[in-house]
């Protein structure tokens, strides 16, 4: 990524971060001023009391210590191992003097490591600690729209482009894929639109074609989100160009599954297919090019006990069955 490109991004976050800041101006950076954001942020303060009092306070002084050169490395760990057992731990991030700042900073160190290809297994545990912070703050549903608003998924886009094949990448990429996981996992109009200004599709089928099948199952999951919302749908089947470069990696991963099955994986491919089969050019095109894997017995082993993966293959195949679609003058309509 281009250092002007990197340091216009940089400030575009820095900018929306400090306008969704307006809201608590004072720093936050006292027991007393993470408390007050904590109880406008979680609802579930049955959750929150929950927590030993004694761990609160190492929550606070953590968090204080992202802001810190010298501290930020093991704060980071820690962070990261509570993020699951903090409900607000998200605001507090996000609204703390500093910490979104560090956490970029965090990322933007890793660039020079991943081209030429040199991040270590160091390197990359401790990005991938800063990466879960991020994931926390974008699941959370009081942040999710001003993490948006800050562009912060485009910081991870560098992490989705690196193609190496050793472990310290692909834990990298696998956690970055998490972050936009989280995301689409909301099923947000907010979230899809935004996604669908960037270059998400295109990573995503450049993993789902040649990366682990972990990464490529998040991938897909990644995909099949989009499309199952309307706007991502439309946009995917909005020219055949779009149309083609998914199904062209679906199909190869449909004939690399008959040859190394998986059946977590096969499940998003089919639900992907079968979302497609519900645009009238998109199953028009399909009835050309579905892989014949999918049409006879391959995957029978595979799928004998889910029964929603079945039901779902089931479902396509007989979409695509169906009469040709045609227009208000019974002229078949092709695929473009």
């Amino acid at each position: 990524m281009h250092i002007h490109f990197v340091l216009w991004l940089f400030s575009v976050a820095t900018h929306q971060i400090h306008a969704q800041l307006g809201v608590h101006k004072l720093p936050i950076c006292s027991k007393a001023r993470y408390s007050e954001v904590s109880s406008l942020h979680c609802p579930n303060r049955a959750a929150t009391t929950a927590l030993v009092q004694v761990d609160r306070e190492k929550i606070y002084q953590w968090i204080n210590e992202l802001s810190s050169p010298e501290t930020r490395e093991n704060a980071l760990l820690e962070l990261s191992k509570k993020r699951e057992s903090v409900p607000d731990l998200a605001p507090m991030l996000w609204h703390s003097c500093g910490t979104i700042a560090a956490l970029l900073q965090e990322i933007v160190n890793i660039y020079p490591s991943i081209n030429p290809p040199t991040l270590t297994a160091h390197q990359s545990n401790r990005v991938c600690n800063a990466l879960a912070l991020l994931q926390c703050v974008a699941s959370h549903p009081e942040t999710r729209s001003a993490f948006l608003a800050a562009h912060i998924p485009l910081f991870l886009y560098p992490f989705l482009h690196t193609v190496s094949k050793t472990r310290p990448f692909e834990y990298l990429r696998l956690t970055s894929l998490g972050v936009i996981g989280a995301l689409v996992k909301t099923d947000e109009q907010e979230v899809i639109n935004f996604l669908l200004t960037t270059e998400i599709i295109p990573l995503c089928l450049r993993i789902m074609e040649s990366g682990s099948e972990l990464s490529k199952t998040v991938a897909t999951f990644i995909l099949q989100k989009i499309l199952l919302d309307d706007t991502g749908l439309a946009y995917i089947c909005q020219t055949y160009e779009r149309f083609s470069h998914v199904a062209m990696i679906l199909g190869k991963m449909v004939l690399q599954l008959s040859k190394e099955p998986s059946a977590r994986l096969l499940k998003h491919v089919v639900r992907c297919y079968l979302r497609l089969s519900d645009n009238p050019r998109a199953r028009e095109a399909l009835r050309q090019c579905l892989p014949d894997q999918l049409k006879d017995a391959t995957f029978a082993q595979v799928l004998k006990d889910d029964t929603t993966t079945k039901r779902w293959l089931a479902q396509l195949v007989k979409n695509l069955q169906e009469g040709p679609v045609t227009d208000g003058r019974g002229i078949p309509l092709t695929a473009q």
